[in-house]
């Protein structure tokens, strides 16, 4: 796999001395399955919440916004201000739906229109796939991955982004590891194979400098 996840993933496993073994899986089931006892950590673009820190730890790594992808040419003029009543595709359990849609909702209902019509979905591909075949107006997920999905597609562009923050790897309460993890995160931080692998994929300024502990987001 390729991505700055697992990239992230092979330095902080490095960095502890561990051998790597990456899990794929829906985004809506990594919390239920870490505490079912399957995984021992997630890196996976999360954001740290006060609702997810119930359970688990979080240390920050990177930064990043959020976007919307649209047609290319965005014929419909859609942007963060322009949302009411459209149909939006999100992922299930991601920080857009859980997070920010309630308030783009309550902003279209103060101003006497419609609100979102959210679409969900398990994956960035089924959300893409969605908008692609007119079921959906505009897909509303992580920049870094709709900025890749549209470089694979020129029927795709990214429209307009927001709400830059941390993401962090998460751990179980019960691990016993946030002390170890925290620590092997701020040595990735710090070298510079950290720099070099932002840089590989045009992506430095979601570099963050200090690996920050169980800052909750949102």
């Amino acid at each position: 796999m390729t991505g700055i996840n697992p990239d992230i993933a092979r330095l902080l496993a490095g960095a502890l001395g561990l051998d790597l073994d990456i899990e794929v899986t829906t985004f809506d089931t990594i919390i239920p399955g870490m505490s079912a006892g399957r995984y021992d950590l997630t890196v996976s673009s999360m954001t740290p919440t006060e609702e997810r820190m119930e359970q688990l730890d979080f240390v920050d790594y990177v930064q990043m916004g959020s976007a919307l992808a649209v047609p290319a040419g965005n014929p419909q003029q859609i942007d963060f201000d322009a949302l009411c009543g459209t149909r939006v595709a999100v992922l299930k359990g991601s920080y857009q739906l859980t997070v920010n849609v309630p308030g783009l909702d309550d902003a279209c209902l103060a101003a006497g229109e419609e609100p979102l019509n959210v679409l969900q979905f398990q994956d960035t591909r089924q959300a893409i796939s969605a908008l692609l075949s007119d079921r959906a107006d505009a897909v509303y997920a992580d920049s870094p991955i709709l900025g890749y999905a549209v470089a694979q597609d020129s029927k795709l562009e990214v429209g307009d982004e927001n709400d830059f923050a941390p993401v962090a790897v998460g751990i179980p309460h019960e691990a016993g590891t946030l002390e170890a993890v925290a620590a092997a995160l701020e040595a990735v931080i710090d070298s510079p194979e950290y720099a070099d692998m932002l840089a590989d994929y045009g992506l430095e300024s979601m570099a963050i400098t200090e690996a920050r502990v169980n800052v909750p987001q949102g």
